[in-house]
């Protein structure tokens, strides 16, 4: 008896490996108790939000606006548009206006809202593995086809590799910089080289390419700067959110901005506030918008992030394990000293530390340590890391 869609059913058989490690530590942590679990698995910012951010909630709550809960303009509240467009137009260096932004339930609900207005049935769209696995079921659920291409050994865009990939059905690329899950940061020589191939090709084809750049983590890097995308790639579409850089991914509140430099954009923007209206999302929390349209400049103190990063890649390297140094984000994506990155994370589980497969990423032969814990957690970790490495031959 079919109790549910076959589609659904075989997706749930491949169902997000963090959410299964993440359950997996769950458990572990009510048997052995939480200083012995050492859980990587989850971007789950530890931080609270920033102090600004409570002074607004308090602010509001004993200052109510009249009609504050009310419906709105399904792109989201003027204010909450025009302060985001400042930023980015400032970031930019564009004529960005409030008509340019959509206020979103989140970067999940924003790139859902964008593949929904520009794909027809068969486009396909292409994500650099390893890749944020929900991209998958996000194409998926607009009746478009993914098209893997892999990166490079740095993790970085393979133009070659892209251009190979670009067909008639080809309607947009989706870039993720910072990277979840390798943390690397894509330089402006980079988006510059991708912004002409995607010309070149629009051309030819006689239809835009998109650019999704896929944005949550630009304001979490060490040592770099994250380049402006629409600097460099005309049609390009930027979603994010600010679930980790206010530390709010409970909160689902997040925006897409779309370059004035698109070809017929208004209709785009139509297009846009259309499915975020029909999709159900129907605008963005009113209380989250309010209260971070006065902090687009904030963000949390990264600080700790960056001494969790250097004490893991740290001690990882020392122990022997293959590693890029993330840039950005707060993810590692080493490779698996087994060829089969599944049995290593069953085997890392038998020294209560939790990773999560590279397979569950586009990218078999690695594995992803989210690095956004307690510093406690990683220090803690280090013995059942080095047993882990002797067991497995890295170091004698």
């Amino acid at each position: 008896m079919n109790v549910i869609a076959k589609k659904v059913e075989m997706s749930l058989t491949r169902a997000s490996w963090i959410r299964k490690m993440f359950e997996e530590g769950n458990r572990l942590r009510e048997i052995l108790g939480e200083d012995k679990v050492y859980d990587f698995t989850l971007g789950n910012p530890v931080h609270e939000p920033p102090a600004r951010f409570y002074q607004e909630l308090k602010r509001l709550a004993e200052n109510p606006i009249t009609g504050m809960h009310r419906y709105m303009s399904n792109a989201g509240y003027p204010e909450s548009r025009r302060a985001v467009a400042e930023v980015v137009a400032k970031d930019s260096g564009l004529a960005i206006g409030p008509e340019h932004i959509i206020m979103t339930v989140g970067a999940g609900g924003g790139l859902n809202v964008v593949l929904k207005s520009i794909l027809d049935p068969g486009d396909e769209v292409i994500v650099l593995s390893p890749y944020f696995v929900e991209y998958r079921f996000y194409v998926d659920n607009h009746n478009g086809v993914i098209r893997e291409v892999a990166t490079d050994a740095n993790f970085l865009p393979d133009m070659e590799a892209i251009t190979a990939a670009m067909n008639p059905k080809t309607r947009a690329i989706i870039i993720n910089s910072p990277n979840n899950p390798t943390g690397v940061v894509y330089a402006s020589e980079i988006l510059a080289r991708l912004g002409r191939l995607v010309v070149a090709k629009s051309q030819g084809l006689g239809r835009p390419i998109y650019v999704i750049s896929d944005e949550p983590y630009a304001k979490i890097v060490y040592d770099v700067e994250v380049p402006c995308v629409f600097k460099y790639i005309d049609n390009a579409i930027i979603v994010t959110s600010h679930s980790k850089d206010f530390g709010l991914a409970g909160e689902r509140i997040g925006y897409i901005a779309v370059s004035p430099k698109i070809d017929n954009v208004g209709l785009l923007l139509d297009a846009l506030v259309f499915c975020n209206r029909t999709l159900g999302f129907v605008n963005a929390p009113a209380l989250m918008q309010r209260l971070v349209a006065g902090l687009q400049r904030e963000k949390i103190d990264i600080e700790t992030y960056r001494q969790n990063r250097d004490l893991l890649y740290q001690s990882l390297t020392q122990l022997g394990f293959e590693t890029v140094k993330p840039q950005g984000a707060f993810y590692f994506f080493p490779k698996s000293p087994l060829a089969d990155d599944v049995e290593f994370a069953r085997r890392a589980l038998k020294h209560n530390i939790l990773v999560v497969p590279g397979t569950g990423f586009g990218r078999s032969g690695y594995f992803r340590l989210a690095y956004c814990v307690e510093k406690r957690t990683i220090e803690n970790s280090l013995p059942a890391w080095q047993a882990l490495a002797g067991e497995l031959g890295l170091i004698k």
